[in-house]
């Protein structure tokens, strides 16, 4: 097609060359002129006409959504500026709540120096008067003398909870429980320790598989005839040191004996599996620290209180008091014992306690320092939390009894 097309202008400049009329360009031009439009404008004018119609709608239907998702974005992005201003105010009120705290307490801190401020003729004389004096004698001295054995007591517990694994126990006991029973109580020997620290080890005896007898005699013996304890009963008795013996014995023969109740008499369902202590999972030292500061509050609050307790007693109640109780033998002895249970003393800073308490007899001390490592409040408290209620409903009562028995036969045949 391409040929045919060509050759006729071809043919019109050999005519013209030849020397023809000159009517090459109204017959050529007409034509090509008709052609030309027609063949533009016949078949490829309304096509592309249509063609330009239908591209024309499609870039309107184009603009026209991404207008849509345009003003879609806008509002998206007007809702996210929302949330962040909101997520911004909320930010802005805790900052404002925390400022507010703060100010509180600066303003707390500050009338609080005010007070004592003006006050401090009426405090400096009451401070001065002699009961004062002897209660903050007694209550300096027993925390002197406590405070070193109660911190190497909590470090060492936290050392033997963290590095020395649970296993290494379930491995040393002999697999008979009447036998477990008092080697587990003989263990607590070279293990120091508070009672703070048996609780959470006991536990872990009981989940790795060990005897609960054996655990449980575990549990009373341990706080009570480490060599921690052991060292502060003869510094806090220079005088008697038949009282660190009689100590050992007594907490001993009332551990053993339990253990062997609740081999005899305690059921499975009375005692719920302990949980997981809390520091397994995390780094040694982590936990090691942690352990630390657990004791130190926890042990180091109730010395306060114990320390509190020994002097409103030595220095406020009427000594007419302290001698009608302390010269009934069998009061003495259930007054300490009641007392150590509220009291709830760290068993490494308990012998400064009772050696304070100079009206009472050796035997009433003894059992203030049998019954104290074994069963308190806050003993209760965990014993409950660890091995259930039910176990500490039943374990508490038996304790107390036993240990005022043993303390009573011990001081008798030692003291």
């Amino acid at each position: 097609m391409a040929l045919t097309k060509a050759a006729p202008p071809t043919a019109d400049r050999h005519a013209s060359v030849a020397g023809g009329p000159d009517t090459r360009s109204p017959d050529t031009t007409g034509p090509a002129d008709a052609t030309g439009p027609a063949d533009t404008a016949g078949p490829a004018g309304p096509a592309r006409t249509a063609g330009t119609a239908r591209t024309a709608d499609t870039e309107s239907a184009e603009s026209r959504s991404a207008e849509s998702i345009k003003s879609a974005g806008s509002k998206s992005g007007g809702s996210k500026s929302g949330g962040s201003k909101s997520g911004g105010s909320k930010s802005a009120d805790s900052k404002s709540g925390g400022s507010k705290s703060g100010d509180t307490k600066s303003l707390a801190l500050i009338v609080l120096l005010l007070t004592l401020v003006v006050l401090q003729g009426p405090i400096r004389g009451a401070l001065s008067a002699p009961v004062m004096q002897s209660w903050m004698t007694v209550f300096v001295a027993v925390l002197v003398q406590a405070l070193p054995f109660l911190v190497l007591g909590v470090l060492l517990s936290a050392a033997i909870a963290v590095f020395v694994p649970a296993s290494f126990f379930a491995r040393a006991l002999p697999k008979r429980p009447a036998l477990a029973v008092p080697v587990a109580g003989v263990a607590g020997a070279v293990l120091p320790g508070c009672e703070c620290a048996s609780v959470p080890v006991a536990g872990a005896l009981v989940r790795r598989g060990v005897t609960p007898a054996a655990a449980l005699a575990f549990l009373l013996s341990a706080p009570a005839i480490n060599p921690i304890v052991l060292t502060a009963t003869a510094v806090a008795f220079p005088r008697n040191p038949e009282m660190v013996l009689a100590r050992f014995v007594a907490s001993l023969l009332v551990a053993c004996v339990m253990g062997w109740l609740w081999q005899r008499l305690g059921r499975t369902d009375w005692l719920r599996p302990p949980e997981r202590p809390h520091h397994e999972g995390q780094g040694k030292g982590a936990a090691f620290w942690g352990s630390v500061r657990h004791d130190v509050m926890h042990a180091g609050g109730f010395l306060v209180i114990g320390a509190m307790a020994a002097a409103t007693l030595k220095a406020v109640a009427p000594a007419s008091w302290l001698r009608t109780a302390a010269g009934n033998p069998l009061v003495a002895i259930l007054a300490l014992a009641v007392l150590a249970v509220l009291l709830s003393i760290c068993s490494e800073a308990d012998a400064f306690v009772a050696a304070s308490l100079t009206q009472f007899s050796l035997t009433a001390k003894l059992a203030f320092l049998v019954v104290g490592p074994m069963i308190d409040l806050k003993l209760f408290a965990m014993q409950a939390g660890t091995f259930g209620r039910g176990f500490a409903l039943r374990f508490a009562p038996a304790t107390f009894a036993l240990a005022i028995a043993g303390a009573v036969l011990t001081g008798a045949v030692l003291l």
